[in-house]
């Protein structure tokens, strides 16, 4: 059989792809459908493949109904919006700072960005010492004058509050970058212009920097959000979801059904519950994007 040149060319480039598309399809595309087909089941790992009885749709009206899930939930929304809004706050305002050629700025960004590309594990393990009674941040408390400082990670009040400060300081960095390269791009003649007009360095930032930055905030409160409604490695790490449910998220509380209790059907019951959270902040970036561009 003669192949044209043309075909033979266009089967040489299908054959280096077919590798990374035989995996997206093996590892991505494959599981995905497997766990859309259990969700409607209550197979259990422990039965083995198709050992399985067909529940329909009891495990998505049973999650709302599983006091774990709605704390986990809930913990969930108040960790991503709390992380979301105090990493935005700060990392514009430090992002303008650092914009002005302030003294050490290049040191000072290179310091916000390293615990970005640092190792999760590591850091919440160093996270976790400094929590501890012994830790500098105890330490600190009682340095000020509190004689009780509450115990972090062992309280079931200051546990959540704990992490999301972790995660503010880790999300920081990023921001900043992000902030910093657009900052890089707005018209000077418009700041020159409203300098001769009489404003100052405040009044500029907030009717000029923050406006012209909308884009910029937007993208990095869909990203930011996203991220936080996937962790996992911290509350693994740190608190295991406790005290009790306190730290308790909704991907953490997905690994425990499906690997501590083998519950693989209503673990992927939640998983799509999750898929379909993000899929709803998603759609809220695609319409509402120009509209808070051109704001």
């Amino acid at each position: 059989m003669v192949f044209s040149k043309q075909l033979r060319k266009d089967l040489t480039g299908y054959a280096f792809i077919l590798p990374n598309m035989l995996g997206v399809l093996l590892f991505f595309i494959l599981p995905i459908i497997f766990s859309l087909v259990i969700s409607f089941t209550d197979w259990d790992f422990t039965w083995g493949i198709g050992n399985w009885n067909w529940v329909r749709l009891e495990n998505y009206f049973q999650i709302w109904k599983d006091q774990w899930f709605v704390r986990s939930f809930i913990n969930t929304v108040v960790l991503s919006i709390a992380s979301v809004t105090f990493i935005i706050l700060f990392a514009i305002v430090f992002a303008t700072i650092i914009d002005a050629q302030c003294y050490g700025s290049i040191a000072i960004r290179l310091a916000m960005f390293m615990p970005k590309i640092s190792n999760i594990v590591a850091v919440s393990i160093i996270w976790v010492m400094m929590y501890s009674p012994w830790g500098p941040v105890t330490q600190l408390l009682k340095t000020l004058g509190i004689t009780n400082p509450p115990k972090f990670l062992g309280s079931y009040t200051w546990a959540l509050p704990a992490i999301i400060f972790m995660m503010i300081w880790s999300g920081i960095g990023y921001a900043v970058m992000i902030y910093s390269a657009a900052l890089q791009g707005l018209p000077a003649e418009v700041y020159e212009a409203a300098k001769i007009d009489g404003a100052g360095p405040i009044r500029c930032f907030f009717t000029l920097t923050i406006h012209f930055l909308s884009p910029t905030t937007f993208f990095l409160i869909v990203t930011t959000l996203i991220s936080m409604f996937q962790l996992f490695a911290p509350i693994q790490l740190m608190t295991k979801g406790g005290p009790g449910s306190s730290t308790s998220v909704m991907v953490y509380y997905i690994y425990t059904s499906a690997f501590s209790f083998y519950k693989m059907g209503y673990a992927s019951a939640m998983s799509w519950i999750l898929f379909l959270l993000l899929f709803l902040v998603t759609l809220f970036q695609w319409n509402y994007q120009k509209r808070w561009v051109n704001y």
